[in-house]
């Protein structure tokens, strides 16, 4: 194995505020920009980042192909194939729908009892999961590879609802426009009864020493002053980062 302070490879998707390509296509968004941050601090050299697809990103990584993955939710389904370093972030989840939210759609349970109501999510994503448990059938969920799919098929009227990260989606309005479409937090439903879920990066088993140094220096880095100006630059507020801060 190379020598993981010449060069790390981190895969991203299209998912902003997390990560994006920009108008020149370099990697872009708080998860590149955290990452970033703590590789650099502990010694490499070279950050290379590398655009993927969702359902790519572990069995990639996992397989050595790349060395590291922008944060996802951890489960113990995930946590069977990869290593996660320590929770960066905790998101309530949400819907894009369009504009008025015709269909009132408010949350997984509201849109399981909309008989007519489509779904669109991505692929392996655990918002498919939420959406089951609630009792919306697959036949009207409709599975996607890339958030753009998604967002025409909303804009197309092929699906009712979007269900991503309520942080993400609100960004998404803000580059849509909201005489287009709108962002449905199911937070204040949710809050009481439920905790937010956590989101980390996640390795290889076999990279042990990079991860270990990777959440050596993330431990003492979340919560401080930099790391909250840094992501609160892309809408990150203490709602999404105390969850996850150490003592």
């Amino acid at each position: 194995m190379r020598n993981w302070r010449d060069r790390v490879v981190l895969a991203y998707i299209e998912e902003p505020p997390f990560g994006a390509s920009d108008e020149r296509g370099f990697a872009t968004g708080s998860d590149i920009e955290l990452a970033e941050e703590i590789l650099h601090a502990i010694g490499v050299h070279t950050v290379e980042c590398k655009l993927t697809t969702f359902s790519e990103l572990l069995p990639g990584v996992a397989a050595g192909q790349w060395d590291i993955n922008v944060p996802l939710f951890v489960t113990a389904e995930r946590a069977a194939l990869v290593a996660f370093s320590l929770p960066v972030w905790a998101l309530h989840d949400g819907f894009l729908v369009r504009a008025g939210n015709p269909k009132h759609l408010t949350s997984y349970d509201a849109l399981a009892r909309t008989s007519d109501a489509q779904l669109g999510v991505i692929t392996g994503q655990v918002q498919h999961d939420a959406a089951r448990r609630a009792g919306v059938p697959e036949t009207r969920i409709k599975q996607v590879e890339h958030q753009q799919e998604a967002i025409d098929a909303l804009l197309e009227g092929r699906i009712d609802a979007y269900a991503s990260t309520a942080l993400g989606n609100r960004t998404l309005v803000q580059r849509i426009g909201d005489t287009v479409v709108c962002a449905v937090s199911h937070d204040l439903m949710e809050a009481a009864t439920h905790a937010p879920p956590k989101g980390a990066f996640s390795f290889s088993k076999a990279n042990v020493d990079l991860r270990r140094e990777f959440d050596l220096h993330l431990r003492k880095y979340l919560g401080s002053p930099d790391h909250r100006d840094r992501m609160g630059r892309y809408g990150l507020t203490a709602t999404e980062i105390d969850p996850v801060v150490v003592d």
